[in-house]
């Protein structure tokens, strides 16, 4: 792995720390800037590492056009145009340092996608301490080239995208000055099942571009993202609302903010389980061993008598010797008066 450790803002993500949680806002504004600063609250409050929003408009995604290209044929925007779209999407680009200026009073982190050059621009000029490639412009290697010669961390979802593809949107990357990139195993499918996830994906994607993986998750719960962190997701992003039903193009994909804090709760606890190889007792276990089983004496016995296989039994608690010891005891003699119920020691046998 080239990397094992990266920051932003001073936060460590690598695979000896909990996953960095990104909600991801995107166009769940719904058209106004006071959603944004709630849902930033949501965030810092459900402890979310980042929010992430996404820098365009729809003349710089987009054209125009009512022509069939232009056109959304099926799925969740089905009839609409990419243009209206992307209008009724976008989150305005004055609203920018407001925003920014809001998660830094939170003190949460907050960065952005951008789509074009100009995007770059923007939030270079307000100090985006990372940038976030969208799977749809993981193959735009212009896009990709610029935000690199930032020099700032990458995170690059790679939804659609071939093996080909993917190696040479980490080739452009490395070699235009980014030094710190995670790429995001993702289904660019709105809402997405889990079935299509196919999560050892990460497993793979680690050995074959040997850099950090994590999940860009659009399914509809939190299964899934919880199950990646034992894969070795470093970085999961999840789209957030203030309200699934809210009507927004993608609330209905979302996760609502108790959602959230489920996502950070149970990712924790899930990273925290994976420990390390290790066949120690736990300190939690020691006091458990008594109730493993053990033989015990099941009839008085008097000095000298034979043990039969009558007069022991494998039983719990565990105070006597260990059941692989059974056969060794029947036949033995005893060196001392036992009584029923008394677990049976070497010390009590010639």
């Amino acid at each position: 792995m080239r990397n094992k450790k990266i920051f932003i803002n001073n936060r460590e993500i690598s695979l000896e720390v909990p996953p960095y949680i990104i909600g991801e806002i995107s166009a769940n504004h719904n058209g106004s800037i006071e959603n944004v600063y709630k849902l930033i609250d949501v965030a810092k409050k459900s402890g979310a590492s980042a929010v992430k929003i996404q820098t365009y408009t729809a003349d710089t995604i987009t054209a125009d056009c009512r022509s069939k290209d232009f056109m959304i044929d099926g799925g969740l925007w089905d009839g609409r145009s990419l243009y209206d779209l992307y209008s009724e999407a976008s989150l305005p680009w004055d609203w920018h340092k407001s925003i920014f200026n809001y998660a830094a009073k939170k003190d949460l982190t907050i960065f952005s996608s951008p789509f074009d050059a100009s995007a770059v621009d923007l939030l270079e000029d307000l100090n985006a301490p990372a940038y976030k490639i969208a799977s749809f412009e993981a193959i735009d290697i212009p896009l990709i080239k610029y935000t690199a010669s930032t020099k700032k961390p990458m995170i690059i979802s790679t939804g659609m995208t071939t093996t080909d593809e993917i190696e040479e949107a980490v080739n452009a990357a490395l070699v235009s000055g980014c030094k710190d990139l995670i790429l995001l195993h993702c289904v660019s499918s709105y809402p997405a099942h889990s079935i299509d996830y196919n999560l050892k994906t990460i497993l793979d994607m680690q050995s074959r571009y040997k850099v950090m993986v994590g999940l860009s998750d659009h399914t509809v719960d939190n299964t899934t993202a919880i199950a990646s962190v034992a894969l070795g997701a470093t970085v999961i992003e999840k789209h957030i609302t203030l309200n699934r039903d809210g009507g927004g193009p993608d609330d209905s994909f979302s996760l609502e903010p108790a959602d959230l804090e489920e996502l950070c709760h149970k990712t924790l606890t899930a990273w925290e389980s994976l420990g390390s190889a290790d066949y120690k007792r736990s300190s939690s276990e020691i006091e458990n061993k008594q109730f493993r089983r053990s033989i015990y004496f099941m009839q008085d016995k008097k000095v000298g008598q034979i043990i039969e296989e009558k007069d022991v039994r494998v039983i719990r608690p565990g105070y006597g010797l260990k059941p692989k010891y059974l056969e060794e005891v029947i036949g033995k003699k005893i060196s001392q008066d036992v009584g029923k119920f008394t677990p049976v020691s070497w010390g009590v046998i010639e």
